[in-house]
């Protein structure tokens, strides 16, 4: 059980509930940034990160920077691609229009390969749209927040390297990393982006981010200098390979909390198989789903093969507003997230089910959240079937 202070259940995709350790973690005192305890536990946390990501290719880096996942696509923008280059954008929801207008900030022509809402382009579309144009990046939001439709990478990653091999092949992976399965060197992807907030289960602040060596010889073969000053591999780079070798080393000030509550979470969750993990965020999600489908309720992904695993966005039933359940979930303890998706932002919520409210069944947070939805669902005038 928790002994935290009395508080609503937070269940939106993020940010998520902490576990008691990782809190007191952020609690930890203060330290030097190059001081040789924080940088063995900096150290640490980068080799923990290639183990969450699956790698063991000693070209690949991984990068933990403060700021939100938001700087993860600055990154990519800025160091992968060349202003008046040519980017293919998977859109499965929000934060695809996001990535888009962060590319087309700096310079690259972005074009966006959409599906209906609560779909997700199909193989056949990308392989036409990559075989009619070379293009230098191809992004893939793995799980998309405002819909929650998971893409299937391994199958995307296969038929980018088929069909247009030089194409750098980039994971938004931001609501996926710690509850969906991502074999970085196995399925031959060169970036993946993520935050700390979400299923990794470390509070917000960190950008967090694994590149390939092919990646980074992108990057070294640029042209033109990035775009960025803070965002730079050129600057990053250098700083993350002597951290991981324990080495002090200086660029800009990271927040030494952060760092050790990440450290704690990477520890409890690589704390038992990661097949595991996935496992029991799959079950529970199978569990909530059916859950949904028995209230009459109907999801934005409609075919299994869509559907997260760490979150549910379930369309309102008609008559009921998200003004009429979301302030009584809320009364009952339990916090849900309205809709994000501009064409149905009014028509839907979001039930996130990630992290210690999955891992650590006594907290029973989900039986609290289907309860209260039950409840709020009938408070509001609906009927469940019976």
């Amino acid at each position: 059980m928790s002994n935290q202070p009395e508080h609503p259940t937070l269940l939106i995709p993020g940010p998520i509930e902490f576990d008691d350790e990782v809190l007191q973690s952020m609690s930890h005192y203060s330290q030097s940034h190059v001081g040789a305890p924080f940088v063995a536990t900096f150290g640490e946390t980068l080799t923990l990160l290639r183990q969450l990501m699956q790698t063991s290719d000693p070209a690949s880096q991984p990068f933990v920077i403060s700021g939100s996942g938001t700087l993860g696509w600055d990154f990519v923008a800025a160091n992968l691609a060349e202003k008046g280059d040519e980017v293919l954008v998977l859109h499965t929801g929000y934060f695809a229009d996001s990535f888009a207008d962060c590319f087309e900030t700096y310079g690259v022509r972005a074009t966006q390969l959409k599906a209906p809402v609560g779909d997700r382009p199909q193989l056949p579309e990308v392989e036409k749209a990559l075989k009619e144009k070379k293009y230098k990046l191809i992004t893939v939001t793995h799980v998309d927040t405002s819909t929650g439709v998971l893409s299937e990478v391994k199958a995307l990653s296969e038929l980018v390297h088929r069909v247009s091999p030089e194409t750098l092949i980039v994971v938004d992976g931001v609501c996926s990393v710690g509850s969906e399965d991502i074999q970085f060197d196995n399925w031959g992807v060169d970036a993946v982006l993520t935050a700390s907030q979400k299923a990794i289960g470390c509070p917000a602040g960190l950008c967090i981010m694994m590149y390939s060596g092919r990646a980074i010889e992108s990057f070294k073969n640029r042209k033109t200098p990035p775009a960025s000053y803070f965002a730079s591999i050129k600057n990053w780079l250098p700083i993350m390979q002597s951290y991981e070798a324990k080495k002090p080393s200086y660029f800009a000030t990271p927040s030494p909390q952060l760092i050790h509550a990440l450290h704690t979470t990477l520890t409890q969750v690589l704390s038992r198989p990661l097949s595991e993990r996935f496992a029991i965020h799959r079950e529970t999600s199978q569990r909530i789903k059916s859950t949904i489908n028995l209230y009459g309720l109907k999801q934005l992904a409609t075919k299994p093969e869509n559907q997260a695993n760490g979150m549910t966005a379930i369309y309102l039933p008609e008559g009921v507003q998200i003004p009429d359940i979301l302030p009584n979930l809320l009364k009952k303890g339990v916090i849900f997230a309205g809709g994000l998706h501009k064409e149905v932002a009014t028509k839907y919520i979001r039930f996130g089910h990630m992290g210690v409210s999955v891992m650590d069944p006594s907290r029973k947070d989900v039986e609290k959240a289907l309860e209260a939805l039950e409840e709020g669902l009938g408070e509001a005038g609906y009927n469940i079937p019976s």
